[in-house]
């Protein structure tokens, strides 16, 4: 899978993501929830699309909060899944806000 140049990146974010950073070669987004049940819907609902595309997000769960960092590890950078899953999970949250 071909990695995307940092500008590439940068301009997809700035067009189609917002809330969204790029940083430390990943895509990175933190959330807040109502509670810990609609946080964990939530990440039930990114495992679900996660798997669906073979393509998982590194992630860390805090009660009501939630941090997202999206790489491809066997790329060593952001490919054009990350981007993919990364637009799901921002319609995702959409739904939840």
């Amino acid at each position: 899978m071909k990695t995307l140049e940092k500008q590439e990146v940068t301009d997809f974010l700035d067009q189609y993501l917002k809330g969204w950073t790029f940083e430390d070669n990943c895509l990175k987004r933190d959330l807040k929830f109502k509670d810990f049940i609609q946080a964990f819907s939530f990440m039930t609902a990114i495992a679900m699309e996660a798997e669906k595309a073979d393509h998982h997000p590194d992630w860390s769960n805090s009660y009501n909060r939630l941090s997202i960092s999206l790489t491809t590890h066997s790329a060593h950078g952001i490919t054009q899944a990350d981007l993919d899953l990364a637009l799901k999970i921002s319609g995702l949250y959409e739904k939840f806000e």
